[in-house]
């Protein structure tokens, strides 16, 4: 909810701001700033309350920078190569994602963990802020507001609805491994964040792979591959139930949710407005983080369940992962194609 909140509220500044003529660099920085301090204050935290309050202010921080920085793209590139600069953060976004899975495994103490991980961001903020002065921005556009048309709305629904079926997965996850493949705890969360491991470097290897065809194709086609793929892989899950099938699962449906994001990304910088780019995204955003909050609650109590959570619970959980993915893609056709090509 903070996540959301502060897009909402930064996204119309930063827009206001590049109109005007100024740039979107000190968003970013600030960001940065206050997301490296936040970590010292999280990985430091010793009562649940501290620990609540730096939560809060690392999601205040991050994500003061999120929608500015979703925004370069239609700033600098244009809709037109989309896909290609989609696919390059995506793939650095999902190294991104492993690297940090990595550091927060292998490094116990507390105060290097924050020290590397608030390091990385600040340089890769400064690489960010080098770059931009380096590049020729788009001329700048009269200030407009987010315009909440029929192709925003269905893709904002499809993207709502691909993330809470990907949600109910990843919190279904541990309790498939440990009711399929691992009777042992310990075990179970081992093999679980190997999955996690697993997806995410495959999502990086599948937004690599969907660039070009985003450029090239329908947005709607390539982005319906990728979704499709990952219910297919889902697929393989609820029948296969064995670590083979799984670990096949993980990696296609990876690369299927990779393409999926870059193509989905891409149709989204050409229905957003240039001259409302953050506040666009930051209402496009609100697609993912509702899930995040609600998809787990809704699914537990469409189960029934309580306390213990059965192998015939976790099947019926992603089986209604499946039907919430089939639905988004259903409203991703449902796109105009005269929106998704150039």
């Amino acid at each position: 909810m903070i996540a959301a909140c502060t897009q909402l509220l930064v996204g119309p500044i930063s827009d206001r701001r590049r109109a005007a003529g100024g740039t979107r660099a000190g968003f970013y920085a600030t960001g940065a700033l206050l997301g490296a301090a936040a970590l010292f204050w999280f990985y430091l935290a010793q009562t649940p309350a501290s620990l609540i309050a730096a939560y809060g202010a690392l999601q205040a921080g991050l994500n003061i920078g999120i929608g500015p920085y979703q925004a370069v793209i239609p700033d600098v590139i244009g809709s037109r190569n989309a896909g290609t600069a989609a696919a390059w953060m995506g793939a650095f976004q999902g190294a991104g994602n492993a690297a940090g899975a990595l550091l927060a495994t292998l490094l116990r103490n507390q105060l290097l963990l924050a020290g590397s991980l608030g390091a990385a961001l600040l340089i890769s903020c400064g690489l960010t802020l080098h770059a931009l002065r380096r590049t020729s921005v788009a001329s700048r556009e009269p200030r407009t507001l987010p315009r909440v048309t029929r192709p925003f709305v269905f893709l904002w629904l499809s993207r709502l609805l691909l993330f809470a079926g990907f949600y109910t997965i990843l919190g279904y996850l541990y309790f498939y491994v440990e009711a399929f493949i691992a009777r042992d705890a310990t075990r179970a969360k081992s093999i679980d964040g190997i999955f996690i491991l697993l997806f995410t470097l495959s999502g990086a290897a599948g937004a690599a792979l969907g660039g070009g065809p985003s450029d090239r194709f329908d947005r709607r086609n390539v982005a319906t591959l990728g979704a499709l793929v990952v219910i297919a892989a889902l697929a393989s899950f609820v029948l296969g139930r064995s670590l083979e099938a799984a670990c096949a699962g993980v990696v296609v449906g990876g690369i299927g949710w990779g393409v999926f994001l870059v193509a989905d990304w891409a149709i989204a910088c050409r229905i957003i407005p240039p001259a409302a780019a953050a506040g666009g995204f930051a209402l496009w955003n609100l697609a993912v983080i509702a899930p995040q909050i609600l998809a787990p609650l809704a699914t537990t109590a469409l189960l029934g369940l309580r306390t213990e959570v059965s192998g015939r619970s976790v099947t019926g959980a992603f089986i209604l992962a499946g039907v919430e993915m089939a639905v988004g893609v259903w409203l991703l056709r449902r796109l105009p194609a005269a929106i998704v090509r150039e």
